[in-house]
């Protein structure tokens, strides 16, 4: 399957993509895949090109901008939502991904649904894994996996916290207790997805967000629940039974999409698409060979 990478221009910066399969070259719709962070590189996500060779559906994964292998502007005034979302439309266009679906993951979801909303031509399905719709909501939610963690490890995330110490190598161990349960259970981490969190870049994610279970970015009021209805294509959701992004906030977020389909994979945290990988490329193609042939149809819905 052929592989090309470059980079886009975008805000005087360049944006870098990679793309598995050709995009354009009259087979099936590209899926463009916005990775999580915000601050984290694509890596993790690279189960995804399994569609290309095995579907023949070209898949373009792309770092956001502060991240990975592209540019890392020192520009506070980047470190915004609407940065992430004009960044969609800029690969898109730069591409030529005139018609396109969209796969956003943790906060990639978030960026997915706001560029989803704005209604963008050319839009054929959405899907949103491990998705986050409210700021305060996860937040509440991510609190209270936290509490259910043993006393001692929450005793030590409290205190650098309150300390302003969350560099101390003690801090990070403690918080590896929260992703093990709720991110990744696979042990050890598969390589690529060590290679993403290693890669992270903690000033955009602090910027925007904060700790996990403490958000105190530009995004702590962050809330689309409300417009949720407004969304008027095929939608997939997806997460994992053991997810940070827990089955009751997901489930909220499932039912107030119109016609949306909701698959929880029961061995699964955060990134199922690691953590089962064959059967959520399975479970992604069909929804997508679905709105394929709906589109084709000239309908909007599955």
């Amino acid at each position: 399957m052929a592989v090309t990478e470059g980079t886009v221009r975008f805000r005087g910066h360049r944006t870098w993509y990679r793309c598995v399969g050709l995009p354009g070259s009259g087979g099936r719709i590209p899926l463009l895949v916005i990775n999580g962070g915000p601050g984290c590189p694509h890596d993790y996500l690279q189960d995804l090109a399994g569609l290309a060779d095995e579907h023949g559906r070209p898949v373009v994964f792309y770092d956001q901008l502060g991240c990975g292998r592209s540019d890392h502007p020192d520009d506070p005034a980047l470190r915004v939502m609407e940065t992430f979302v004009d960044e969609v439309a800029a690969v898109r266009e730069a591409l030529g991904l005139d018609r396109a679906h969209v796969l956003g993951h943790s906060w990639g979801s978030q960026v997915a649904l706001e560029y989803a909303l704005g209604q963008p031509p050319g839009l054929t399905g959405l899907v949103l894994a491990g998705p986050l719709a409210s700021a305060p909501d996860y937040q509440a939610e991510a609190r209270r996996l936290k509490e259910s963690l043993p006393s001692e490890v929450q005793d030590v995330i409290d205190r650098h916290e309150a300390d302003g110490t969350t560099g101390d190598p003690e801090y990070q161990e403690a918080t590896l207790e929260f992703y093990r349960r709720w991110l990744c259970r696979l042990e050890p981490w598969p390589e690529h997805v060590v290679r993403s969190f290693t890669q992270w870049n903690e000033v955009l994610y602090e910027a925007m967000w904060g700790a996990e279970w403490n958000i105190t970015g530009n995004l702590k009021d962050w809330d689309v629940t409300s417009r949720l209805g407004e969304l008027d294509l095929p939608v997939l959701v997806t997460s994992g039974r053991h997810d940070a992004t827990t089955p009751a906030m997901v489930g909220r977020i499932a039912e107030r999409i119109r016609g949306a389909e909701w698959v929880v994979f029961e061995e699964s945290a955060h990134l199922p698409s690691v953590e089962e990988p064959d059967r959520y490329r399975q479970v992604l193609e069909a929804f997508l060979a679905r709105a394929d042939a709906a589109e084709g149809a000239g309908r909007r819905r599955i």
